[in-house]
């Protein structure tokens, strides 16, 4: 039997996906279900990525108004780049894939094992929230919060200043 894997870029909600607030296209009782691959505060991410390059950074400054207190402060509150970017793999579909039905416990398999070897695959990203979410009574996918990773260098912070 044929089925289709499909990925989707969603806007992104950290507090979304750890269930801080259930949205309406969630299945309450599956919600134990849910399986957490990772989670790091985006905050301690940013800082373990990046506080070395901005500390070379801030340290060639001549200006007090061109050093960089906060990296993270400083993307957030910007409009040049995204904190982190979403996107959600979902094998086959409600009708031939349900959540509830053995072909259900197959897509959890499968993308836990996708999953598993995710970052490994994907060396430029940093993966830093993952989680298989049993969306309603008919679908599962996975949610991935990543950040883009680049040499991490002060051309990158000042890039962004």
């Amino acid at each position: 039997m044929e089925r289709t894997i499909s990925a989707m870029i969603g806007k992104g909600s950290v507090n979304h996906n750890i269930r801080a607030f259930t949205a309406k296209n969630v299945d309450k009782n599956r919600s134990a279900d849910n399986v957490e691959f990772c989670q790091e505060d985006i905050k301690q991410v940013y800082h373990k990525l990046f506080d070395e390059a901005r500390e070379r950074y801030n340290a060639k400054q001549k200006r007090k108004d061109r050093v960089i207190d906060n990296y993270y402060e400083k993307i957030r509150q910007g409009k040049q780049e995204k904190l982190f970017h979403e996107v959600i793999f979902q094998i086959g579909n409600k009708d031939d894939m349900n959540a509830k039905s053995e072909d259900g416990l197959l897509a959890k398999r499968i993308l836990t094992e996708f999953m598993d070897e995710f970052q490994a695959r994907n060396p430029n990203l940093y993966v830093f929230s993952a989680y298989l979410i049993w969306m309603n009574k008919h679908r599962i996918c996975i949610l991935i919060l990543y950040h883009i990773l680049q040499e991490v260098s002060e051309d990158l912070i000042q890039g962004y200043h």
